[in-house]
């Protein structure tokens, strides 16, 4: 390519990834300020509620979540709580029979099937009109079920996704890194709860009414698929940030990043599945939500990759072009300090976080590399502690 391709490459890429972090969260708040925000009619019903807990050798924390479950401020005739284990090796499940005089349900798959096959056949057992679906290491605030359901007073709202929030341990490097970048994923459904829906929800706390509740296949990413599905039926999606729950972050970098290409994975095949939703003259400001929140952002490494390439390849242009491509260079550099420093067991936060920016976009190319070769996840085991 001659140099000219180049620059156009390279500022293209730029102004993807411009848009992608800076660009669509200040559409966002412009939106949010020029156009009718939607109201809630929130209400004081208290519907029948079942609580769906999913579980595969959670032995560790079981009681704990149960204990937890149990002191919800929500009252108990109108609180079902089903764990459904998935064919658990440990005491997980006579951990959930010692709590059947207090009411708690267990429900054991016949034989390992993953996560989203286990919730279909819980939801055909539940017998609450919205289900929460957790699991067994989210603690929740005990005022979280009733902060969900309260939204449910108003008939357009199908689904309400609640709040996660990671405890930080002492030199706890991969959850303050985490903690960064989740309160920009926050605002970020704050903003478009506003203009209409979230896209997408959080598989430790997330509610949908029954009647909603559509058969997902064994492979689907339940906490993106199914908050989709509700937008797709003409319901909102709403951003609950009063009803929280605390767990404990993932256990490292490497393991941070084997999560996240198993969920980019999962949810980059769920958005094929689920294109319908890209289509703005049927779903409006949702269609460019979708797009910009989740698919331009998994194709961000993509843009990344291109940026520095093209860069490399002008840099003699222009002493500009020189500084831009230092300032790269410097910045993965940094990247590479991060994860170096990580392994030692000396983490330092400045250089922590151009390190999980850079793992998190690698691990959003390698899932969806994965996805385009053919490979599925349905099973796996927990990455956090």
């Amino acid at each position: 390519m001659n140099l000219e391709t180049w620059a156009l490459l390279y500022w293209g890429s730029l102004a993807l990834l411009a848009y992608i972090y800076i660009g669509y969260p200040v559409l966002l708040i412009i939106g949010a300020r020029m156009l009718p925000r939607k109201a809630v009619a929130r209400g004081a019903d208290l519907p029948r509620v079942t609580l769906i807990i999913s579980a595969y050798n959670e032995a560790k924390v079981m009681a704990k979540k149960l204990h937890n479950s149990l002191g919800l401020e929500y009252p108990r005739d109108r609180l079902e709580i089903l764990v459904v284990s998935d064919c658990s090796s440990d005491q997980t499940d006579e951990i959930v029979r010692s709590f059947d005089r207090h009411g708690v349900k267990l429900l054991r798959m016949p034989e390992r099937s993953g996560k989203t096959a286990g919730l279909n056949e819980a939801v055909r057992h539940a017998t609450g009109e919205v289900l929460v679906f957790s699991d067994a290491n989210a603690e929740y605030d005990r005022h979280a079920i009733a902060r969900l359901v309260r939204n449910f007073a108003d008939p357009e709202v199908g689904a309400v996704t609640g709040e996660s929030r990671y405890r930080i341990g002492e030199n706890d490097a991969s959850t303050k890194s985490e903690n960064a970048y989740w309160r920009y994923e926050l605002a970020l459904k704050k903003l478009e709860s506003a203009l209409g829906s979230v896209v997408g929800g959080d598989g430790a706390i997330y509610a949908i009414r029954k009647s909603l509740y559509q058969e997902l296949d064994p492979a689907d990413l339940s906490d993106f698929v199914n908050p989709l599905q509700v937008v797709r039926q003409g319901y909102r999606n709403l951003y609950e940030p009063e009803a929280f729950s605390y767990e404990a972050g993932a256990e490292d970098f490497a393991a941070e990043f084997r999560r996240k290409v198993r969920i980019v994975n999962r949810a980059w095949r769920a958005s094929w599945k689920m294109r319908g939703l890209l289509n703005p003259f049927r779903y409006g400001v949702f269609a460019l939500q979708f797009l910009s929140h989740k698919v331009l952002r998994w194709l961000a490494p993509v843009f990344m990759f291109f940026l520095l390439v093209a860069n490399i390849a002008i840099a003699e242009r222009s002493a500009f072009f020189g500084v831009t491509l230092a300032s790269q260079l410097l910045f993965y550099a940094a990247a590479l300090a991060g994860w170096f420093l990580s392994r030692s067991g000396k983490p330092i936060f400045m250089v922590n976080v151009p390190y999980y920016f850079c793992s998190i976009n690698l691990a959003s190319f390698v899932g969806m590399l994965q996805a385009l070769r053919g490979r599925t996840y349905t099973t796996w085991t927990s990455s956090r502690r």
